[in-house]
């Protein structure tokens, strides 16, 4: 990824966290956090990687996201410079409970080498 998308990626992380804060009335998407964004090169696609602080909502919370996806690009028109606003898609973003699996991996070695 270029510098310039990898600057737009941060900037959209950073609108679309507050947009999802501050302007989005659906409580399926209170607890979200995004975690990272890939543009395309064209800047005609984003993944917008999500998690959410219940995992067990993570469907209905993508849902709510997809819903509300039009909103959000609206909103981003207004905030961020760019010619063209990319379509959104959002992915849940699984590395959070990988690592957490990996530590308690870890962790379960340890205190069997202890």
């Amino acid at each position: 990824m270029s510098i310039k998308n990898e600057r737009i990626a941060s900037n959209l992380v950073k609108e679309i966290s507050y947009i999802l804060q501050t302007e989005v009335k659906n409580q399926h998407i209170k607890f979200v956090t995004i975690t990272d964004a890939k543009v395309a090169n064209d800047l005609s696609v984003a993944k917008v990687y999500f998690t959410v602080l219940d995992s067990s909502k993570k469907e209905e919370t993508l849902k709510a996201l997809k819903e509300a996806s039009g909103f959000i690009r609206h909103e981003l028109r207004e905030r961020v410079d760019i010619r063209q606003i990319p379509e959104l898609t959002f992915v849940y973003d699984e590395s959070i409970e990988y690592g957490m699996k990996i530590e308690n991996i870890l962790e379960d070695l340890k205190d069997k080498e202890a």
